[in-house]
């Protein structure tokens, strides 16, 4: 187990060491905690091998200029100069808060960056505030559209988080398809198999093998197929790729930029690095924010108490599996698969930065 302190510290001096002012790598490694600690390991300390890959290859600035290059009242376009994605994203958020405290709501559209961690820790920045946040990115194109087999789109994540009174806040997390990428390496390094309607192989038969994507293959859209509503993950997904790339003049579907270096980047672009986009949006824009967050307490609590099926304890409201956890493990400490400590390890022999056994 590694405390939180333990490994935020770590992934600081590992970004540091990479290059990156110390205020980014603190703020990188927020957001790969943050996923610890909220039981998405898929996004967590897994990740850093590709980030520090993505580096080895040249593929990420970490001296960026983060900048709005187009803006108005409420709403701007900003240019990540090839950050590592929680530098651009964190920005972006911030800006769209910002906004959305002068003229009630903020948007912002972000190109030129790369993978930004979960979703939800943008989304959530807008709570402290009584705002109700947005977050969207694309992503490497990894899924087919329905009735295909070409890899077009990324898993999409779409996450919004609306601030209660006395429950805890309601907070929507999701990719736009049955499994986060993460999750398939997550699979892998434990050499489990996938349910069916998850991913399928390079001729468009259903597939249980999470490396499958190394061989040709491709992730389904939420729903899977057809007749379960994959169509409706493809509108999905297409709508935050919109969002995220055609209005910020990112590159959209298939020419988005891998976020693993095993992937070759294209010679064809259609835009500038990965993209994002950021909502805020004051609740006292539309109501007064007490009592609009006396409703969000009464909408909680009648959902809570919607008569569950058998063999299942309550309805889970969005945000409640996640807070759960992440109390257990703050509690408890983080644990890392050994295949990825190996990894952690070796980055860090390569860096110069001492990493300890787990205690």
């Amino acid at each position: 187990m590694y405390t939180e302190q333990y490994l935020r510290s770590f992934t600081r001096d590992v970004f540091i060491k990479m290059g990156c002012c110390a205020i980014d790598a603190s703020r990188i490694a927020d957001v790969f905690i943050a996923a610890e600690l909220r039981g998405l390991p898929s996004h967590g300390m897994i990740r850093l091998k590709d980030y520090f890959q993505l580096w080895k290859a040249n593929r990420i600035n970490v001296k960026p200029n983060v900048r709005i290059v187009h803006e108005t009242p409420s709403t701007a376009v900003v240019d990540g100069d090839g950050a590592v994605g929680m530098v651009a994203a964190t920005r972006s958020m911030e800006i769209a808060i910002e906004k959305a405290a002068r003229v009630g709501t903020g948007w912002v559209s972000t190109r030129n960056s790369n993978h930004f961690g979960i979703a939800g820790f943008y989304a959530m920045m807008a709570l402290e505030n009584d705002m109700i946040g947005m977050s969207m990115t694309n992503a490497n194109p990894l899924v087919a559209p329905t009735f295909s087999i070409t890899p077009m789109l990324g898993t999409n994540p779409i996450a919004v988080a609306i601030p209660a009174g006395k429950e805890p806040p309601f907070v929507a997390d999701f990719a736009t398809t049955p499994i986060a990428r993460g999750k398939l390496a997550v699979a892998e390094k434990k050499g489990e198999k996938v349910p069916f309607g998850f991913v399928q192989n390079n001729t468009g038969e259903p597939s249980d093998d999470p490396a499958i994507l190394k061989s040709g293959g491709s992730m389904l859209t939420l729903g899977g197929d057809y007749v379960h509503g994959s169509h409706k993950g493809f509108c999905l997904s297409a709508i935050v790729d919109i969002f995220s790339a055609v209005f910020s003049g990112a590159n959209f579907g298939p020419f988005v930029p891998p976020s693993v270096a095993y992937l070759p980047v294209l010679d064809t672009r259609v835009g500038e690095g990965t993209g994002h986009f950021f909502g805020a949006m004051r609740i006292d824009a539309f109501q007064e924010a007490s009592v609009f967050k006396a409703s969000m307490d009464k909408w909680i609590e009648t959902f809570r108490k919607a008569k569950p099926a058998n063999g299942r304890e309550k309805v889970i409201i969005p945000g409640e599996p996640e807070r759960e956890k992440e109390m257990k493990i703050r509690a408890e400490g983080i644990t890392i698969l050994p295949a990825i400590v190996k990894e952690i390890r070796e980055i860090a022999d390569e860096l110069g930065v001492e990493f300890e056994a787990a205690g």
